[in-house]
């Protein structure tokens, strides 16, 4: 298997099966062989509905289905570890990042990278996330000593024999995942590459940001895991 893509879903909208076909079309332009892994993670609306029907009648598009809300953090780390493909990634299915940046990812990877993200370039700056994401930026960069622009993007691609002993020591299963997952490997000393990708911010009613809390949240993990960075760089001298 050459590709696998995973596709976390949580109170997704209406354009869940025209994006899902998207991804599943451009996939198969690539002419590689590839799997589809959609993980509902215990929504409450028509979500998994709208993914079954997606999904029935294609022998690669796999779907599965929490029992309990998981995080999207810990839906990640479960498709990866149910991966066949050699690389591996995730996208968010909102696809406020289109589905073609996938492609440049990829060919990282197959060039010898081990991580690729995507960096969001914003059609609109100034905005009140615009904001908040810069100012995350110069804190990981602080706190962790890592050389990323952009950790939280909803766009990542791995070699997944050399991310899989990373997934193994990931502690947090919620946001602070993504920054987590670019720490540690880094830490590693995994051969990582960012790429260019517009961002759109989509319709706000289907989001599942919450400012005031999940900034709290972000800096309360990012202060736990300062230790953690502290212990990788007394390690490395």
């Amino acid at each position: 298997m050459d590709i696998s893509l995973i596709v976390p879903c949580y109170n997704e909208g209406p354009y869940l099966e025209d994006n899902l076909q998207a991804l599943y079309n451009l996939l198969s332009f690539l002419k590689m062989d590839f799997e589809m892994i959609i993980i509902d993670d215990k929504s409450i609306n028509d979500t998994f509905a709208r993914a079954r029907n997606f999904a029935e009648g294609k022998g690669n598009a796999q779907l599965l289905s929490h029992g309990v809300n998981r995080g999207r953090g810990y839906t990640v780390t479960e498709g990866i570890k149910n991966a066949k493909g050699k690389i591996v990634g995730f996208i968010d299915i909102d696809l406020e990042i289109a589905s073609h940046n996938i492609i440049p990812l990829i060919l990282k990877v197959l060039e010898g990278y081990d991580v690729t993200v995507g960096k969001r370039i914003y059609k609109m700056k100034g905005d009140l996330r615009w904001f908040l994401s810069k100012g995350y930026v110069y804190l990981v960069k602080f706190v962790c000593k890592t050389p990323f622009d952009d950790t939280e993007t909803g766009l990542k691609f791995f070699n997944r024999e050399k991310i899989l002993p990373i997934l193994d020591e990931i502690e947090d299963p919620h946001w602070f995942w993504d920054t987590e997952i670019l720490a540690r490997a880094y830490y590693h000393g995994l051969k990582t590459a960012e790429v260019p990708v517009l961002y759109v911010r989509g319709s706000p009613s289907y989001t599942t940001v919450k400012f005031s809390s999940d900034t709290f949240y972000y800096f309360k993990k990012l202060l736990r895991f300062s230790k953690v960075a502290n212990q990788y760089k007394r390690q490395r001298g």
